[in-house]
């Protein structure tokens, strides 16, 4: 009769153990959170301007959704509690991120202008010497003064796509800077004087 009431006692709380078990909803509370914060994350370029926080969050849920499809509702319940907390990071570092790029992306576009100048003024030093390369030296001055344009009105939007349209205009400004430093090399061309009689 013991024990009978100790089998009965341990079916007992084995049922009441496979009942929790069996009744443990998914943490749908938990998972909307986790995607709301990797929607803002997205939102704000975690993906370009903070992609170590946001491959760290991306994983965490992608472990939590790996759970889910296995039923491990305690598991995806932290999971998404995690990843939610490091998509905020992410959010946050994003926005730090691109505000670094930005700076960094104006000061190249500074440099681009002070450059461009530089070798307008070495352009005239190197005027009659530029035979055959003043048609490629007039049409690289529009694109560069247009791609300018287009690169500081690109820095609100996409300050990453800025950095690297600047750093191709720079290939430019590299590019006449070396042709006028050989063409400033070469020496004038004595001047012919004329018969005295």
């Amino acid at each position: 009769m013991k024990y009978f009431k100790y089998a009965v006692s341990s079916l007992m709380v084995m049922a009441l153990i496979m009942m929790f078990i069996g009744c443990a909803k998914p943490p749908e509370a938990e998972k909307a959170a986790a995607k709301t914060a990797m929607d803002a994350a997205v939102t704000a370029g975690a993906e370009k301007y903070a992609p170590a926080d946001f491959k760290t969050a991306k994983g965490a849920w992608d472990v939590s959704e790996g759970q889910m499809n296995d039923k491990k509702y305690e598991e995806a319940k932290q999971g998404y509690v995690t990843a939610k907390d490091a998509f905020d990071k992410a959010a946050g570092a994003a926005a730090a991120g691109k505000k670094a790029i930005t700076d960094e992306a104006n000061a190249a576009i500074a440099a681009l202008e002070d450059g461009w100048k530089n070798l307008a003024a070495a352009a005239k030093g190197v005027e009659k010497k530029m035979k055959g390369k003043q048609e490629a030296w007039t049409a690289d001055t529009k694109a560069f003064e247009d791609g300018l344009k287009a690169t500081r009105d690109m820095v609100a939007v996409d300050p990453a796509g800025a950095k690297k349209k600047a750093a191709e205009l720079k290939s430019i400004v590299d590019k006449w800077d070396a042709t006028f430093k050989e063409l400033a090399a070469i020496p004038d061309k004595p001047v012919k004087k004329g018969k005295k009689s």
